[in-house]
């Protein structure tokens, strides 16, 4: 089971990743310039950015108790995470491939991995 507390560490330590307060002071993790993790308070799960609406799509099929959307998020690649519902490997991989996602190119080189 997942906590604030690992989404934190873990988020913090992806290069060039800093907390900043959003959306009504829930937190948030981002690269400049621009967030690739936070917290929802009103659902109580962490948002991240997955590759592709199709990716995101599988996740919420494969399993509907970890992973679900609002009507917000229709046509983006982004999926909410039920913190409780996920163990700290898989919260690393979603973190780490949103972060992937979303921090610049200059930051993502360090990681070795070709978008």
């Amino acid at each position: 089971m997942a906590t604030e507390d690992d989404v934190r560490r873990l988020a913090l330590g992806l290069p060039g990743a800093y907390e900043q307060a959003s959306y009504g002071g829930s937190p948030s993790w981002r690269t400049t310039p621009r967030m690739f993790a936070w917290i929802r308070d009103d659902e109580g799960a962490l948002v991240v950015w997955v590759g592709s609406v199709e990716e995101k799509d599988m996740l919420l099929a494969a399993d509907p108790g970890k992973f679900f959307t609002t009507a917000h998020y229709d046509g983006h690649p982004v999926v909410l995470v039920r913190l409780p519902a996920v163990g700290v490997d898989e919260l690393y991989e979603l973190i780490e491939e949103s972060w992937f996602l979303r921090a610049p190119r200059s930051l993502t080189a360090t990681r070795g991995r070709k978008r």
